[in-house]
């Protein structure tokens, strides 16, 4: 499949597609084989930043050749892109679909740069999707204090379906990541916040395009479960791969004589293998 037919298999059986970021080979290891295990499709994510460590180009290869070897639908998105030169190196290097992140500025500042993004990389290759983000939710997958400063989780302020609706009409996106009282990153002594399912289910109906829910990383089972019943289709996982991966790499390392990364790595593999196989179930 493409990704805009994945997306629609999961749209008609009212499921979501798992999208997982990697920094290294193990954790790219970990959610191949997942979702190998269980058939689906799997979205692979790399930021600006885990995209420079990892190579753009190399990042692409990856995807390339594990789709050849294995006949496996995984896709390659850019996520969170938020310089157009590297939204246009994305596009150029061969990725499925790329994320403009503006939703850190004013409206029409976001709009008009997201319409600038969707035609810079039209322009390279239509057949890539471009997702929209409204609505800011911070912007780091790590542990966290507390809520970030100005991230918008109360109804009031949330983006209604008027304006995610016009944002997308505005922009040309083809998916768009609206605020729904989600965020990036976990509470390390909290609970994230719930979601606004009611609203999802508004967007959902009302706005054009597919949803995106991004920051699902602390978010309970419950309500990724009413999230994909109310018409979310894509799920971000960033900061529980982390927490796995660092996990199983104390574990790898407990055995302080050993000093062969082939023999410490697997068990960061194993521990990222586990979240994302119980991610992809749920979802």
């Amino acid at each position: 499949m493409t990704l805009k037919e994945a997306i629609a298999w999961a749209t008609d059986k009212k499921v979501a597609l798992g999208h997982f970021n990697i920094s290294d080979n193990a954790a790219f290891r970990a959610i191949i084989h997942a979702a190998k295990d269980l058939n689906v499709p799997v979205i692979i994510g790399t930021s600006e930043g885990e995209a420079d460590f990892v190579d753009i180009d190399v990042a692409v290869k990856m995807v390339t050749d594990a789709r050849a070897e294995t006949g496996q639908d995984i896709f390659l998105n850019a996520d969170h892109f938020r310089d157009i030169e590297r939204v246009k190196e994305a596009a150029r290097a061969g990725y499925d679909s790329i994320i403009f992140d503006g939703a850190k500025f004013s409206f029409e500042e976001n709009a008009l740069k997201t319409k600038e993004a969707v035609a810079a990389i039209k322009e390279i290759n239509p057949n890539i999707l471009v997702e929209g983000e409204i609505g800011y939710i911070g912007e780091s997958s790590k542990m966290l204090d507390s809520i970030p400063e100005g991230a918008k989780i109360d109804e009031s302020v949330l983006p209604k379906v008027d304006e995610v609706k016009r944002y997308v009409e505005e922009t040309g996106i083809d998916l768009v990541a609206p605020a729904v009282g989600n965020l990036h990153g976990m509470l390390k002594n909290a609970p994230n916040p719930e979601l606004k399912i009611e609203l999802i289910e508004s967007l959902a109906s009302g706005v054009g395009v597919p949803l995106v829910l991004h920051g699902g990383s602390g978010i309970s089972d419950d309500d990724f479960k009413k999230a994909i019943a109310a018409g979310v289709r894509i799920i971000h996982i960033n900061t529980e791969i982390r927490v796995a991966w660092k996990k199983g790499m104390k574990k790898g390392l407990e055995n302080e004589g050993e000093v062969a990364p082939y023999k410490i790595l697997p068990a960061a593999e194993e521990e990222v293998y586990k979240v994302v196989l119980e991610r992809l179930k749920l979802f």
